[in-house]
């Protein structure tokens, strides 16, 4: 009746694409990313991002807009698929944004190009909202229907329902199938958590925590503050590492909440004070884009967010907050931190530390014992991000652009802002189907966190089939 195989993210975390074929040979693609870290050796030697048939893909089906769900689009439509990309509302406005940057970045800086590609993006780009059925390119004996994954603004998991009989499509009795894309995980800031769907017959899902349980969000916003509170004793700088969307408006919402906490409780007190002065910068053009673009989405908020809001509160635009906008003032900040001794924070893409504004600030600061680096999502193998989460509390030493730095900065790990599902949160999401799934597969994960996950799954549903491919 249909298959399911896999392009990408089975070996590792990135990569994200995954085939749906129907019997009638008719195919569906659920994302299209990049290759990162160590996976991206292939890409790297020349290779075609691209190394499988496109002629029968009808479709393109978006969970998010991260790069390694959705950077080999633009490598796609260049190996002639020409069909309607979907995607929810908001992503389909945020998607352009992330794949411009990633061209400038990683393929060609020629305006021509990156505004002919855009042109076509938008002509295949189809917005279709939460919850509702939609066809596929017209495809006969199958719609989908996009759900809240909570994981970024946007972000969905996909539901496909297939036709079981040669008769007219019916949703009662079809076969469903879910593709789980990037869970959110319960209580993280600014988005609702996932809900599972009522039924599904086969469930691929991720596991890039399928081996681990995070914190609490308060443990992890008293870590934060922690930190944060070293920094201003010693006057260093807290860089950190997040990706532009997603990341860096979760870590706004909970600074501002910080600050909020510390300055009415005692206003007066030299804590308040230091607190009501410490600068939080984002030296990101993209990311400051990407908020304004939270911002104006705030029905897509959860409803402690919209509270605080109606408050008068401004989590994602608060005054000790400042943007960096230009290269020129990128570099004039990063040497005024290193030379002044002034308290910051810097929030900075890349999340994994292989590229970006991020790699300026390593430099000049990673070899001070005042700077703390704080990772607040996952590191793949192969990136400097794991190379200094691994090496740096043993102190040892990292190469970027070819230059070794001895790593002298405190190195923290906060596991809780994860914006992925914990091991807890995988499984509760297929606990509370109504209907279960007979059979699973297990992708996005390094192999302890899939075989973890496999073995509860197996313990949960011992009649399922547990697949990792």
């Amino acid at each position: 009746m249909y298959s399911i195989s896999h392009h990408g993210a089975v070996n590792g975390v990135t990569g994200s694409c995954h085939r749906l074929t129907l019997a009638s040979g008719d195919a569906f693609l659920i994302d299209c990313g990049m290759f990162q870290g160590a996976e991206s050796s292939r890409v790297e030697a020349g290779e075609s991002p691209i190394d499988f048939d496109v002629s029968a893909v009808r479709a393109l089906v978006v969970t998010h807009c991260h790069i390694d769900h959705v950077g080999r689009i633009p490598y796609l439509m260049a190996s002639g698929f020409n069909g309607p990309i979907y995607a929810s509302e908001a992503t389909a406005q945020l998607l352009p944004l992330v794949l411009e940057d990633a061209l400038k970045i990683g393929v060609t800086r020629d305006v021509s190009l990156i505004n002919n590609f855009l042109r076509l993006l938008k002509k295949q780009l189809v917005a279709v909202p939460y919850h509702a059925w939609f066809t596929l390119d017209d495809v006969a004996g199958v719609q989908a229907k996009l759900h809240r994954a909570g994981h970024i603004l946007g972000s969905a998991y996909v539901e496909f329902a297939l036709s079981t009989s040669a008769d007219k499509f019916k949703l009662r009795g079809s076969k469903r199938v879910v593709f789980s894309g990037d869970l959110g995980a319960p209580y993280s800031p600014l988005l609702p958590a996932p809900k599972s769907p009522y039924r599904c017959d086969e469930l691929v899902i991720e596991s890039t925590y399928g081996d681990k349980c995070h914190e609490g969000r308060r443990t992890r916003r008293a870590r934060l503050q922690k930190t944060i509170e070293r920094c201003l004793s010693n006057k260093g700088t807290v860089l950190i590492p997040a990706f532009s969307i997603g990341r860096t408006q979760e870590l706004l919402y909970e600074i501002e909440e910080i600050i909020h906490r510390v300055t009415h409780k005692s206003p007066e007190s030299s804590k308040a004070k230091l607190w009501g002065e410490l600068d939080v910068i984002v030296d990101s053009p993209l990311a400051s884009e990407f908020t304004a673009h939270y911002r104006s989405l705030k029905s897509l908020w959860d409803a402690e967010a919209r509270k605080r809001v109606r408050a008068g509160r401004h989590p994602l635009s608060f005054e000790q907050l400042t943007t960096i906008e230009s290269h020129k003032e990128h570099l004039r900040t990063v040497s005024h931190l290193a030379d002044s001794g002034r308290p910051a924070i810097v929030i900075a893409a890349s999340g994994m530390c292989a590229g970006g504004r991020m790699m300026n600030y390593l430099q000049a600061l990673l070899g001070d014992e005042r700077t703390d680096v704080v990772f607040v999502g996952y590191q793949a193998v192969g990136t400097p991000g794991r190379d200094i989460q691994q090496y740096g509390p043993r102190g040892g030493y990292v190469f970027i652009d070819d230059q070794r730095i001895d790593i002298r900065a405190g190195i923290h790990t906060l596991s809780g802002y994860s914006a992925h599902a914990d091991q807890k949160d995988l499984l509760n999401f297929v606990k509370r189907m109504r209907f279960k799934p007979s059979a699973i597969r297990i992708v996005h994960g390094d192999d302890d966190a899939k075989y973890a996950l496999r073995r509860k799954v197996q313990e949960m549903l011992p009649e399922a089939s547990v697949l990792i491919p």
